[in-house]
């Protein structure tokens, strides 16, 4: 995965979301249903803002605008809220490679402070499948900018 500079946020509520122009828009709750309510399920809120592409090699991006109800240390986004839209987003990459799963566990890795009503990216990799178990990583940066990394364990689910 490469770093990649995104788009410039928009002044006011103009949140620009856009992707890379070898990006592809991903249709996330028609393949999902509403179980990404959580994170993505409000596209004009105050909390999150996501909007997820697939590139040529079908890898899982995201472009995500963290709200002021995101806020953990002042300023700055709760590892929680970024732990979310790793849960999410990892979770969902998998779902986007054929394989139905849960999440069985979920490591991330905080690197810096992810200032508010930004937007960054997220690149994810599904990187193994044994069984049922789909090993997905990912990272979640701005520019240069390093903010977390994570790793999940997913789980296909039987019968699905």
């Amino acid at each position: 995965m490469t770093l990649s500079a995104p788009p410039a946020t928009a002044a006011g509520s103009g949140i620009d979301l856009s992707g890379e122009p070898d990006w592809n828009l991903f249709d996330a709750p028609a393949l999902v249903g509403e179980s990404l309510r959580f994170v993505s399920g409000d596209p004009a809120g105050d909390r999150f803002r996501v909007r997820y592409y697939r590139d040529a090699d079908l890898h899982l991006h995201a472009r995500i605008w963290f709200g002021p109800e995101t806020q953990g240390p002042p300023g700055h986004a709760h590892g929680g809220s970024i732990a979310a839209v790793m849960d999410e987003a990892l979770g969902l990459a998998a779902w986007a490679a054929g394989y139905p799963v849960v999440v069985g566990n979920l490591n991330v890795s905080f690197r810096n402070l992810l200032p508010l009503e930004q937007v960054v990216t997220l690149e994810s990799e599904v990187v193994s499948a044994e069984g049922r178990k789909i090993m997905v990583h990912g990272r979640l940066f701005c520019n240069d900018t390093l903010y977390a990394e994570g790793q999940c364990l997913c789980i296909t689910i039987p019968g699905r």
